[in-house]
């Protein structure tokens, strides 16, 4: 049988519908802790065994989130990113931890974080090699999986680097460029990018996880690799995954959070729409507590993941983080927005004078919203919400009772419809709010 025929056989056996991941996980946002944006792929640990990857940094911040509240507040997964596995895979072809970095084995640390009550997660890729070089998964799907349920693992963050380049399909790509071809199937040249490189790796590790019988998050980046060539078939993507990127890495830094928040709200109406239990589009990391943003840019970030209804996951030093930081990230009324359980994810409604409403609905007819300052000079500016700047006031209709969150907790008293709430947010902060109905009573019109 010829390259052309097998190339086209398999073609055509992606085509058919894959069934919906149905493994029950991920009904509200994941919450937990990553360590790449803070610690990266820092691998010396005879200079740095402070910070580098090995098993006593998860072990640590296992203990920490037990013994500082960080569990009780919600945050349940330790998660290893890249950098954690040898460069070679052992003589059974299976992944293997580093060993001398992880010289217990990564069954071993996922019974201690069991044992803490908290989950383990783990990072691999769907290519040749991991983004940091290690070994990927291409060609190992099922071994892969079945090693990862075997240790234990509850959660996988599955990347995109070292995938097949579009130029190294060879005939199989003449086959994607062929009318013969095009002509049979719908839009069969345009998504031929997406068959021969995304959507096999990300579904065949999908399957091969539930294969297992174990419960693992599905964390996938299907979405950030596939804009690159073409909108993404989100669709596909939540039948596959659990949780998804559609952007670039966060950085310790404004401008990166404002990036993240832009695009999202430039793609909103694809990305809203998908977003529910079980399936979650994520914007990446939290990097409140690290060096880069000002206490009102964190609080910026914490209040916009949760009207996103975005997995919370930090990527700090939760053994030596202010006070501050902890008391945001912990904060009980803003993980109830992000947790919610109506599931709806929030989107920006108002954009002008340098300020962005945006808003969430939740259950019980209630509404969260997140007024932003987008001006980085001068002081503290006026917002006023009304139904003019606010239609989603009009639950105001006969009355509610609205509640700040941030930047400091303050009950805001029963409004009307014709109410008008005056805030003050500081430059590149911003006030989270939430308004709940309050039902008129027959007898009132008595």
């Amino acid at each position: 049988m010829s390259v052309s025929n097998i190339v086209l056989i398999w073609l055509v056996s992606l085509l058919v519908p894959a069934s919906a991941l149905d493994n029950g996980l991920a009904i509200t946002p994941t919450m937990g802790w990553l360590h790449w944006e803070r610690f990266m792929c820092n691998t010396d640990c005879d200079a740095d065994p402070q910070n580098c990857i090995r098993e006593e940094l998860f072990m640590e911040m296992a203990d920490v989130m037990v013994k500082e509240g960080w569990k009780d507040a919600g945050y349940e997964f330790v998660c290893i990113d890249d950098c954690w596995p040898s460069h070679e895979r052992d003589a059974q072809g299976r992944l293997q931890a580093d060993p001398k970095r992880f010289p217990s084995g990564i069954k071993k640390l996922a019974d201690y974080v069991h044992a803490k009550g908290l989950k383990l997660g783990i990072y691999a890729d769907v290519g040749t090699r991991t983004c940091a070089g290690y070994p990927g998964t291409l060609g190992y799907y099922d071994i892969d999986a079945k090693t990862f349920a075997d240790w234990g693992v509850d959660l996988l963050k599955f990347d995109g680097c070292f995938m097949p380049d579009w130029h190294q399909l060879g005939e199989g790509r003449s086959i994607c460029k062929s009318e013969q071809y095009a002509d049979k199937f719908q839009s069969f040249a345009k998504k031929c990018f997406t068959l021969f490189c995304c959507f096999p790796g990300y579904m065949n590790m999908s399957r091969a996880l539930n294969q297992t019988g174990r419960s693992i998050v599905y964390s996938c980046e299907w979405p950030l690799y596939e804009w690159q060539h073409q909108q993404p078939d989100y669709e596909a993507i939540r039948k596959t995954c659990n949780h998804w990127r559609n952007y670039g890495d966060v950085y310790d830094q404004w401008t990166s959070v404002k990036s993240i928040l832009d695009w999202t709200a430039d793609h909103q109406k694809i990305l809203v729409p998908v977003a529910g239990p079980g399936g979650w589009n994520d914007p990446d990391m939290l990097i409140i507590g690290n060096f880069g943003l000002s206490h009102d840019q964190q609080q910026t970030q914490m209040a916009l993941w949760a009207i996103m209804a975005a997995p919370l996951l930090m990527s700090n030093d939760l053994r030596n983080i202010c006070p501050k930081a902890k008391e945001l990230l912990q904060n009980k009324q803003i993980i109830a927005i992000n947790q919610d359980p109506l599931g709806k994810q929030g989107h920006r409604t108002l954009k002008g004078d340098s300020f962005e409403v945006w808003e969430r609905p939740l259950s019980g007819n209630r509404l969260a919203v997140a007024v932003m300052n987008r001006q980085e000079i001068g002081g503290p500016r006026r917002f006023i919400i009304s139904v003019a700047t606010l239609p989603s006031w009009q639950l105001c209709d006969p009355k509610c009772n609205v509640t700040q969150i941030l930047p400091v907790y303050q009950e805001m008293g029963v409004q009307n419809l014709f109410s008008e709430v005056m805030v003050q947010v500081n430059p590149t902060g911003t006030t989270l709010l939430t308004v709940s109905p309050i039902k008129s009573n027959p007898h009132d019109t008595l």
